[in-house]
């Protein structure tokens, strides 16, 4: 299985932005490291913002251009449909819900089939999860010390399109998020315009 795997912080440094969400991502950032730090063309902006929002999600390029297409299809902004696209992943929202403190995190777990999507384990990371489905820890993936101390450390951060239940290792995904609910620091139109041409 194909994967993003390069040196985190290196990435959120030349990308000018924290797309692992680590608080120490960003320690040895100085003036000259980030792309963005330099004088960048329409074409290089619309490049770096689909790089950052591709790095959010840890999703390859191919992935990302059928994403891109589908949300082109929707009745809404296409910007905003691509994130919420990217938002109901199942290794995004077991990131979200606080069973893992990043996306590969997540993703390991999903793959390892730790998790457990309506009661039934789902092995798929860009598995789409719909409004109303319940995400969970799989029993004996409770006992083990990492995930129930992610689970609990994190619990206090909520997203209002989620709802979690601390005593059985559970998350509902209530609702698709609005954009200005999703936590990524991206200009979705830059993203939009730059497949405009290609795609």
């Amino acid at each position: 299985m194909a994967n993003m795997q390069y040196p985190r912080f290196k990435q959120c440094r030349r990308l000018g932005l924290n797309v692992c969400g680590h608080p120490k991502a960003m320690d040895r950032a100085h003036k000259g490291t980030s792309r963005s730090d330099k004088k960048l063309s329409n074409y290089g902006m619309q490049l770096l913002e689909k790089q950052r929002l591709r790095a959010y999600y840890g999703v390859m390029e191919k992935q990302f251009v059928k994403y891109v297409r589908e949300a082109k299809k929707k009745k809404e902004q296409t910007g905003h449909a691509l994130v919420k696209i990217l938002e109901s992943r199942l290794d995004n929202l077991v990131y979200r819900l606080g069973f893992a403190s990043s996306i590969r995190q997540a993703r390991q777990m999903v793959v390892h089939g730790h998790i457990l999507l309506n009661g039934k384990k789902v092995d798929i990371p860009s598995y789409r999860v719909k409004t109303g489905d319940t995400i969970s820890l799989k029993e004996k993936s409770q006992n083990v010390e990492l995930f129930k101390e992610n689970f609990y450390s994190n619990f206090l951060i909520s997203y209002p399109y989620l709802d979690k239940d601390k005593n059985i290792f559970s998350g509902k995904y209530v609702r698709y998020p609005n954009r200005d609910e999703v936590p990524i620091e991206i200009d979705d139109q830059l993203v939009v315009e730059y497949y405009s041409k290609l795609i």
